[in-house]
C-alpha cells in the first residue's frame, strides 16, 4: 500500500516538474479535501528494511503462480528511479551556474533512510552518493546519527556542518530531513541546494537558491527563472 502510493506521488513530482509547478503545493491543495485523501510525500527514493523489499517478495511469489503484480512492479520501478532523478536535478542546479557534476564539491545532508534514526538500510542517499561519485563529484556527507559509511566506492565519515564548509561547497543535497540540522545555516551559506525532502520550506534562504524536488527554484520566497530546458 505505502510503496504504491509513494510511487504515485513520486511520479506526480516528475510530472509536476515537467509542468513547472511545485508538487508540494499540489499535495497541500489535495489535502484541503475533507475526506477521501491520504497524504503521501515525494522524495529521493524508498529506504528501510520493509517498504522497498517486502512487496517484491509478494510480486515474486505471484510470478510463480503465473500472475504479474503490475502495480507493485511499476511502483518499485518509479521509486528506484528517484535517486537518478535527484542527480538530474543536481545537474540542472549546477548547470545554472555553468558548472558540471564532474569536479563539483557536493555535500549530502542525511544518509539514514528516514529522519532521526541511524538506520541506512536501502537508504536512497547511498544511491545518490554512488551516482555522484560515478559522475566525478567530490562528495561529503553530514549526518548527526550516522558517523561513518562503508561503501563500495570508498568509506566516508560524517563531516561537521559549518559555515565555512557550506561556503566552499558547490551544491548541497538534502537526502534525509533530520530535525537536528541547522537549515537556516544552510540557507545563509550554501549557494545551491537540491531539496527533495522540502526541509528548506520554512527557512529564509538569504544566499541559497533552492531546487525543490519539482518546480522552479527559489531564493527565499522569490522564484528564480530556470536556465535549462527539459529534453
Amino acid at each position: 500500500f505505502r510503496a504504491v502510493n509513494i510511487g504515485l506521488v513520486n511520479e506526480m513530482a516528475v510530472i509536476s516538474d515537467r509542468l513547472g509547478i511545485d508538487v508540494w503545493e499540489v499535495v497541500d491543495a489535495a489535502a484541503t479535501k475533507p475526506y477521501g485523501f491520504m497524504r503521501f510525500f515525494p522524495g529521493p527514493g524508498l529506504g528501510g528494511h520493509c517498504i522497498p523489499i517486502d512487496p517484491l517478495f509478494l510480486a515474486w511469489k505471484m510470478k510463480t503462480l503465473q500472475y504479474r503484480t503490475r502495480f507493485i512492479e511499476l511502483a518499485a520501478e518509479v521509486n528506484a528511479e528517484m535517486p537518478l532523478y535527484v542527480i538530474r536535478r543536481a545537474a540542472e542546479a549546477l548547470n545554472s551556474v555553468r558548472k558540471s557534476v564532474n569536479g563539483s564539491r557536493v555535500l549530502v545532508l542525511g544518509v539514514a533512510y528516514k529522519p532521526d534514526v541511524n538506520d541506512t538500510r536501502e537508504s536512497p542517499a547511498l544511491d545518490v552518493i554512488a551516482l555522484l561519485r560515478q559522475r566525478g563529484a567530490e562528495v561529503e556527507y553530514h549526518d548527526p546519527f550516522v558517523p561513518g559509511l562503508g561503501l563500495e566506492s570508498g568509506d566516508l565519515m560524517s563531516v561537521e556542518l559549518t559555515a565555512g564548509r557550506l561556503d566552499d561547497t558547490d551544491l548541497v543535497i538534502v537526502a534525509t530531513d533530520h530535525t537536528d540540522v541547522d537549515y537556516e545555516l544552510v540557507g545563509r551559506h550554501a549557494s545551491l541546494v537540491v531539496d527533495p525532502r522540502n526541509a528548506m520550506k520554512d527557512t529564509e534562504a538569504e544566499k541559497a537558491v533552492v531546487y525543490p524536488i519539482a518546480g522552479p527554484p527559489r531564493n527565499g520566497r522569490t522564484i528564480v527563472p530556470r536556465r535549462t530546458q527539459h529534453d
